[in-house]
C-alpha cells in the first residue's frame, strides 16, 4: 500500500513539475514575441515606415481610422523629434493581452531643441497569431481590460509621462489633460 501510494505521489510530482515546467516554457516565448514586437514597431516608427506600422494596429483601430489620415499624421510628426532608442522592460502576458513599460529616447526639434524621452505603458493584443500594439487607443485597450479584470486590477492604465533632459537632469513635462 505505501508503495503504491509513494508510486501516486512520484507521478503526480512528476506530472506537476511537467505542467508547471510546460507553463514556464510559454511564457518566456510569450514575452520574446511581445518584446520583438514592439521592438519591430519601434524600429519602423523610428525608419519612417507609417504604412508598415499601421499594419501592426489592431482591426478595431485600423477599422476606425484610415491608413492615409494614420500615415500622414506621422509624416507631419517628422520634423519634430528623431527616435534614436527604446528601453523595453518585461511584458506581461495574459492570454491575448500583454503590457509592457518602455522608455523612448529622442532628440526634440520642436518644442524645443534637446533630448526627451517618454515613458510609455504599451498594451499589445494579439490577433490572427500576432503582436498588435494597442497603445494611444484607449477604446480597444478599455475593452480588452473589461473582459480581463484579473489583468486590469493587477496591470492598470499608467499615464505617458515626458521628460526632458535640462542641466544633466531629466526634468518632467506636463503632458496636459487627456480626452478618455
Amino acid at each position: 500500500m505505501k508503495i503504491l501510494m509513494k508510486s501516486k505521489l512520484i507521478i503526480l510530482a512528476a506530472s506537476l513539475m511537467f505542467t508547471l515546467a510546460a507553463g514556464v516554457a510559454a511564457a518566456p516565448s510569450d514575452q520574446s514575441e511581445v518584446r520583438s514586437a514592439v521592438q519591430r514597431i519601434f524600429d519602423q516608427l523610428k525608419g519612417g515606415e507609417y504604412e508598415a506600422l499601421y499594419d501592426s494596429l489592431p482591426s478595431s483601430t485600423r477599422s476606425r481610422v484610415p491608413r492615409d489620415r494614420f500615415v500622414k499624421g506621422l509624416q507631419g510628426t517628422r520634423n519634430m523629434y528623431q527616435l534614436q532608442r527604446i528601453e523595453i522592460g518585461i511584458p506581461r502576458v495574459a492570454g491575448n493581452l500583454a503590457v509592457v513599460d518602455t522608455t523612448m529616447y529622442a532628440h526634440m526639434q520642436q518644442p524645443f531643441d534637446g533630448d526627451g524621452k517618454l515613458v510609455v505603458q504599451q498594451y499589445l493584443v494579439r490577433e490572427d497569431g500576432s503582436w498588435r500594439v494597442a497603445t494611444g487607443d484607449r477604446a480597444t485597450i478599455d475593452r480588452f481590460l473589461k473582459s480581463n479584470p484579473g489583468f486590469a486590477r493587477k496591470f492598470p492604465i499608467k499615464p505617458t509621462r515626458a521628460y526632458a533632459q535640462q542641466n544633466g537632469q531629466w526634468v518632467e513635462i506636463p503632458m496636459g489633460q487627456r480626452r478618455k
